[in-house]
């Protein structure tokens, strides 16, 4: 046999396995973005209510998906430093105060994140627009406003910290009075 036989006979061989195991490869990729893109995607979708499931889930899959992005976990570090630093004591004086300026800083820092993800991905946003370009109606707003009041006036009432405020709007005996009038 000769060496073009050979090299046939090789070709015949190896060329299938190499195309599996490059096929192989590159669904592999494929499956990383995709990963990588739902998490992003999520993440932009739902940047506007960072306390909604959807978005904690995302956030927490950030090191499995993003795990090769260095960029991205350190961004996503630090935003799970200033988490950790929210006030705790909502009967101090000041409370409100160090809230509002720990979420101003959880939105700076949820831009950096996604920031440094859309580049990974491929997308050219700025900050600016990953933080104030999101849609979230006032009619959402008032829906979590209501439930979060309605959430803690039960809580309230629950732990006897509260109570239901009771109106009576006519009592048995005026409404005797208004029947004997009538008659």
């Amino acid at each position: 046999m000769t060496i073009s036989d050979w090299l046939m006979i090789s070709a015949v061989v190896i060329g299938p396995i190499a195309a599996v195991q490059i096929q192989k490869w590159l669904e592999s990729k494929k499956e990383k973005k995709a990963g990588k893109l739902h998490v992003f995607k999520v993440l932009m979708a739902t940047r506007a209510m960072p306390v909604s499931p959807g978005h904690v889930e995302a956030l927490n899959m950030i090191d499995i998906e993003f795990y090769d992005i260095k960029k991205v976990k350190e961004s996503w570090k630090l935003l799970l430093d200033s988490f950790a630093n929210y006030p705790q004591g909502t009967s101090s004086h000041d409370y409100l105060t160090r809230l509002n300026s720990c979420s101003e800083r959880s939105k700076d820092l949820l831009t950096d994140l996604l920031y440094e993800m859309a580049k990974s991905l491929g997308y050219d946003f700025d900050k600016v627009h990953l933080k104030r370009e999101v849609y979230f109606p006032q009619g959402h707003v008032d829906i979590e406003n209501d439930q979060l009041l309605l959430r803690k006036s039960l809580v309230g009432v629950m732990s006897g910290k509260g109570a239901i405020p009771v109106k009576i709007v006519h009592s048995p005996k005026e409404e005797k009075q208004q029947e004997q009038k009538h008659m």
